[in-house]
């Protein structure tokens, strides 16, 4: 098979969780470009949005659903949902979080449950549910979403470091067991990146001057520098990559 073919999606189905918008939305838009159909969830997701919106004006079907993550009756609604009004999810990225920033001796109980229930629980579980099919079918690409926390502790957030070292090993976790049956499992590690998320860092004037001075590629990354990585672990191109957290950070790690 050519090269560049190894990367087209056409025929599959992917479901990008937190894709309303940041690198979820890139997500979902590269998704869709490499020839992908898109199942979209967000906590807010409201039909006719704009990451709708990207998806049908490359020609492909998009098909949207709000959920809470960290109600788990929600989610497991969501997936009888997904189950019984799509068509089966050849790819699952597992992309929503959130994030709660309290120093550890005051971080409050419900706020923990909250993020790890978001950012652990549920992706386990729809990693589980989808990837039962998956197995089923001898076939499938699993992506997460994990940090640069993934390596590191971070400084008060405590439950997101938690929750993001979580994933980086129920990567490895997943993988062991399903490598050798088709299905591919990966993460992809976000550097500091201009979303939602990194708000509060970005407007402080200290902390945003030492993560820049930081980064070797002299800049923070955009949603945009996550579209070739997502592509590659959904396709063909990897599939004899599984168990791995790529990197996406404009070298932080390397240094």
């Amino acid at each position: 098979m050519n090269i560049l073919d190894q990367f087209k999606l056409d025929g599959k189905t992917a479901l990008v969780t937190g894709c309303r918008r940041g690198i979820g939305r890139a997500y979902a838009q590269a998704l869709a470009e490499a020839g992908a159909d898109i199942v979209g969830v967000s906590l807010t997701l409201q039909p006719g949005s704009e990451v709708e919106q990207d998806v049908v004006a490359l020609g492909r079907t998009f098909r949207g659903y709000a959920c809470d993550f960290a109600d788990r009756e929600s989610l497991y609604a969501f997936i009888a949902r997904v189950k019984a009004e799509c068509p089966p999810i050849d790819i699952l990225v597992n992309n929503a979080g959130t994030i709660f920033r309290k120093a550890a001796v005051d971080y409050p109980d419900d706020k923990w449950d909250e993020v790890i229930e978001t950012n652990l629980n549920a992706q386990f579980i729809l990693a589980r549910e989808f990837g039962r099919d998956m197995l089923a079918r001898g076939r499938g690409k699993i992506i997460f979403t994990a940090s640069l926390m993934t390596f590191q502790g971070g400084i008060t957030i405590p439950s997101y470091a938690a929750s993001k070292g979580g994933i980086g090993q129920l990567v490895m976790a997943l993988s062991n067991e399903w490598a050798g049956k088709g299905v591919n499992v990966n993460a992809i590690a976000p550097g500091y990146i201009v979303t939602d998320l990194t708000d509060a860092l970005r407007h402080d004037p200290t902390r945003s001057e030492q993560i820049l001075a930081r980064i070797p590629a002299g800049r923070w990354g955009t949603p945009e520098d996550f579209k070739g990585a997502v592509v590659f672990l959904a396709s063909d191109a990897s599939n004899y990559v599984s168990g791995i957290t790529l990197i996406v950070d404009g070298g932080w790690m390397g240094r």
